[in-house]
């Protein structure tokens, strides 16, 4: 029977395939495809992990007291009827060899099958009894975590080697920053995501990708089954389960028509960002990793104007990267971008964007009450001064190498600006005594925080250009989290205080002769293209595949009659 899931249009387009559902929260695995050579080694590594908790079960049993209750043999029995039933363990073979899952994820996705197997008993005692299998796929995860010697995960799987012709949409209760990493070149053609805000960061690395995607679906995963056929509306926040025959011909068609669309814009790619009047507008991109330079580049932007650097930190089970690996990163990214200007933010970990649970530094950010409002981006690198330091060095050698800027998240004060500048004073002394070759860089401040807006003159007498990074301008300035769908209907962009600090941030630089740029999705949203200019912005930063939308909304600009038009209205 065929439904429909409403939730948050975040990228645009159409996206149609078979349901891949990622496990809820209720088990935490990593997530990742393997290569066709290691199927036969995840099956194994399932098998020992099988025997493990069978010999584990068994032992408990024959060391049990003389006075223990019968009812904990017998449920140890239970345990051990789920452990070697093959609807667990047989089918979860069979994912790894179908579709190419790691162990880990296999078993979870069946769990998820068999769990609504439980769910639509008619007995409550069976009903019940899935306690009893969720119980027994942790025990199965902690005897897979104990094994170590994880496949590597496949940046790339064609979907022909294990599912046909099937193209695959992702369905989850929330996918991290960091799980979309090893999602983000893999064959998904779209995604659904139960929590989640418009400019959550799930939502903006679905723009990034450049695939339809729909978030804070509610209850998206628990009605979506493996395999359903599924139609993702990204332009209307539509997600359409099992659709009819028509309604499925009508969306290829759209997608026929989108596709049409995306290959008249690229033929935009060389046009430069000039106005019908003469402006010309500096079109930068946002990348999260020194791969995305390419599609940077085949974009047409004119430099990278936001480099998320945290993204170099998750992932990695507590294996922070180095001073050595973060300056092979970055400079990576310097060089492929052929002497186009860089510019580098300092690490933003914090809310949503957190380190990895076991990471030897540990955020004490998790046990705050409101994440948003604690231990996060410049406050925290503070805190961590010697990471800081490194982070530092690591960039001013990268500009050894061509055009860096250095920007500095979530600033608001006084202090916080004399701590950043005496950490790079520092950074410096310490390659110079090291005999490192580096340049001295622009830095740069985000605007985040209204605070930060409102100073933006001072702002100026110390920092040589200012970001505005308007995700969170509007998060703060609304005291609305982004991320949550509860209250996603009121973030608002177009509220009249968010524009008032954008516009008086924008004014204030110009006024002072220093660059300011938009790098937060308003700078990648078309609807907000004429406003921006209408507020004398010239430089916008935005995901890559954003760039050619928004450049086409610049050359049809005259950002004379767009300033008239803003005097008047204000």
């Amino acid at each position: 029977m065929s439904f429909q899931v409403f939730g948050f249009p975040v990228s645009r387009g159409v996206a149609i395939g078979r349901a891949v559902l990622v496990a809820s929260s209720r088990v935490d695995v990593a997530h990742y495809f393997i290569e066709a050579q290691q199927i036969e080694t995840e099956v194994q590594r399932l098998r020992t992990a099988r025997d493990a908790v069978a010999s584990e079960l068994h032992g408990l049993q024959r060391d049990m007291p003389a006075d223990a209750p019968p009812e904990l043999s017998a449920l140890l029995d239970v345990h051990l009827m789920l452990l070697h039933d093959d609807a667990l363990t047989g089918a979860t073979g069979s994912w790894v060899r179908d579709r190419h899952y790691n162990a880990e994820w296999a078993l979870s996705a069946q769990l998820e099958v068999v769990a609504r197997q439980f769910d639509e008993m008619e007995n409550d005692y069976l009903r019940e009894r899935k306690a009893d299998l969720e119980q027994v796929v942790e025990q199965l995860l902690r005897a897979l975590a104990q094994q170590g010697g994880r496949a590597t995960p496949a940046h790339a799987v064609n979907p022909r080697d294990f599912a046909g012709e099937d193209p695959l949409v992702l369905v989850a209760s929330d996918i991290s920053p960091a799980d979309m990493l090893q999602f983000k070149r893999s064959i998904f053609t779209g995604f659904v995501t139960d929590v989640g805000g418009r400019t959550s960061h799930t939502a903006i690395v679905a723009r990034s990708l450049d695939i339809p995607a729909v978030v804070g679906a509610r209850e998206a995963s628990r009605l979506i089954r493996q395999d359903d056929w599924v139609v993702i509306d990204g332009d209307a926040g539509v997600v359409i389960v099992d659709p009819s025959p028509i309604v499925l011909e009508e969306y290829r068609f759209r997608q026929r028509q989108g596709g049409l669309e995306r290959e008249r814009l690229t033929r935009l790619r060389h046009t430069p960002a000039v106005t019908l009047d003469g402006q010309r507008v500096e079109l930068l991109a946002n990348i999260e990793l020194p791969g995305d330079t390419k599609a940077a580049l085949e974009a047409g932007a004119v430099g990278v104007g936001l480099f998320r650097s945290e993204f170099l930190f998750m992932n990695r089970n507590g294996d922070l990267p180095g001073e050595d690996e973060q300056y092979e990163a970055y400079r990576a990214v310097v060089e492929a971008m052929r002497g186009l200007p860089v510019t580098i933010r300092t690490v933003d970990i914090g809310a949503d964007k957190a380190l990895d649970r076991m990471s030897v530094h540990e955020l004490r950010h998790e046990h705050a009450l409101n994440p948003a409002l604690g231990l996060r981006a410049i406050r925290w690198s503070l805190s961590e001064p010697s990471m800081f330091r490194q982070q530092l060095r690591a960039i001013l050698r990268a500009s050894a190498h061509g055009k860096v800027r250095l920007l500095v998240p979530m600033v608001a004060h006084a202090s916080e600006i004399r701590g950043t500048f005496e950490a790079l004073a520092r950074a410096k002394q310490q390659l110079q005594e090291s005999g490192r070759a580096y340049t001295d860089v622009p830095v740069g401040a985000m605007i985040e925080v209204p605070a930060a807006a409102l100073m933006a003159h001072t702002f100026l007498d110390q920092f040589d250009f200012l970001s505005i990074g308007t995700n969170d301008l509007i998060q703060y300035t609304l005291a609305i989290d982004r991320a949550d769908e509860a209250v996603a209907h009121l973030y608002d962009p177009w509220h009249p205080a968010v524009l008032e600090l954008v516009a008086r941030t924008i004014s204030v630089s110009r006024a002072r002769g220093k660059q300011v740029s938009v790098c937060g999705e308003m700078a990648g949203d078309p609807a907000f293209t004429e406003a921006l200019l209408g507020m004398g912005l010239r430089s916008f930063s935005m995901h890559p595949a954003q760039v050619a939308t928004v450049k086409q909304q610049v050359l049809r600009a005259d950002t004379h009659r767009l300033g008239l038009d803003a005097l008047t209205a204000s």
